[in-house]
């Protein structure tokens, strides 16, 4: 279940994530997040560098996707090639 409390900005534009929250999700100083904002909300993402198992997860489902719409390893060298010839 969300745990719902309350917070201030200060006048620097920050804002402090309260203990119990930071405690259940494991949050430690230096964590990084996105920040997505819309109207009169604010979201922010913890992010996380992924697992080696998730990682590796991560590229078989990249694989599949790239066999399954017909890309070969030369299609993405060419992309990669393109991309830095333009920077």
């Amino acid at each position: 279940m969300a745990t719902i409390e309350t917070t201030k900005m200060s006048s620097k534009g920050q804002i402090v994530i309260p203990e119990a929250i930071r405690e259940r999700l494991g949050l430690k100083p230096g964590d990084k997040f996105l920040v997505m904002g819309d109207k009169d909300v604010v979201i922010l993402k913890a992010l996380s560098i992924p697992s080696m198992d998730e990682f590796d997860e991560l590229i078989r489902k990249a694989r599949k996707q790239a066999k399954a719409a017909g890309l070969k390893r030369s299609d993405i060298a060419k992309a990669i090639a393109e991309s830095r010839a333009k920077n």
